[in-house]
């Protein structure tokens, strides 16, 4: 303490200042200049105990700073006295959490991006090792023609399953990472169930299964058009598949002071029970999933309508059918 500069100036001003003191004081009397001598050595000693004390504090400061910078912020310094120190020490401790939460959500986004990257790898492997063994094949020139056709059609079709689930990990990254800037634009429902149905008007055709929508024609509500409409195609495709030949798809909507409903109902397979509550997990395939089933459109519906500030739920029972009910909360001022 005594070789900072700011310590020895401060004595150095006390020691004149009283020096000074007590000669004024011999000058007046002996009496004086005793109790001036007295004094100055008391308040010189109360203001280098004072000092001493705040070192003391500014070097607990220093040693939990270095232990904050070494890893370790489980110490508590929180302090509900009055003074500067007090509000240093509040001030750096709520820094230290705020770090820590950062620290913790980066740790968090790492295990994320790893359990992604194995499950995107997982998702990719089994068509890539299908191809590979079917492309060996093809090298055969002794294969027949058939065969030939019935193996080009099948590395087509795991092309296109590597195709689109590469772009749907795409969009949801851009969704995760928070880069996707949602419009809130005013749009009637029925415009947003048209472009979400015309892409599936020829499967279901195929299927010959019965398309009902019915609703409000004046229902509102607010979002992003393109991005709601590709989270409902993802669900009225997963109707379209589970629902049997010549079964049926309702598409019904409504809206009320609170929010604005959208429900798509089927009367297909159903959903097992043990699996609903996972159905909007990544890569989750359920007992009733097809064959080429990725489990990734119902997770990537869900990751957009949540995004918009809106609810997803599902409600389905077992070779009776489901419903998807979509919600869009109004924001009341």
């Amino acid at each position: 303490m005594l070789r900072n500069r700011e310590v020895q100036l401060l004595i150095l001003v006390m020691g004149i200042i009283s020096l000074v003191a007590i000669i004024i004081g011999v000058l007046l009397s002996p009496t004086a200049a005793i109790l001036t001598s007295i004094t100055s050595v008391l308040l010189i000693s109360c203001c280098l105990l004072f000092t001493r004390w705040r070192y003391k504090e500014l070097e607990k400061l220093s040693g939990y700073l270095r232990q904050i910078s070494s890893g370790d912020d489980r110490l508590d310094i929180r302090d509900n006295e009055e003074g500067e120190l007090s509000i240093l020490k509040n001030d750096i401790y709520k820094m230290t959490l705020m770090l820590s939460e950062q620290s913790s959500s980066l740790q968090n986004e790492k295990i994320k991006l790893m359990n992604a990257i194995s499950d995107i790898s997982h998702q990719l492997k089994t068509p890539l090792t299908s191809m590979t063994v079917m492309a060996d094949l093809l090298s055969d020139h002794q294969l027949d023609e058939e065969k030939r056709k019935e193996f080009t059609e099948n590395i087509l079709i795991q092309l296109e399953r590597m195709d689109w689930l590469v772009s749907a990990l795409l969009k949801i990254s851009k969704i995760d990472a928070g880069t996707v800037s949602f419009k809130k634009d005013t749009i009637p429902v029925s415009q947003l169930i048209q472009k979400a149905t015309n892409p599936l008007l020829i499967p279901m055709d195929i299927k010959n299964q019965r398309l009902i929508i019915e609703g409000e024609e004046d229902a509102f509500f607010r979002g992003d058009l393109n991005w709601t409409a590709e989270a409902l195609i993802n669900m009225l495709k997963n109707a379209v598949e589970h629902t049997d030949e010549g079964g049926q798809i309702t598409v019904s909507f409504s809206e009320n002071t609170l929010f604005t409903e959208i429900r798509i109902a089927d009367n297909g397979k159903g959903i097992p029970k043990k699996d609903l509550p996972f159905i909007f997990k990544r890569f989750y395939k359920g007992s009733n999933a097809s064959d080429g089933s990725i489990g990734i459109g119902l997770a990537m519906a869900h990751t957009i309508i949540t995004s918009q500030d809106g609810d997803l739920t599902v409600k389905s029972e077992e070779g009776k059918g489901t419903e998807f009910r979509l919600k869009f909360y109004k924001k009341i001022i």
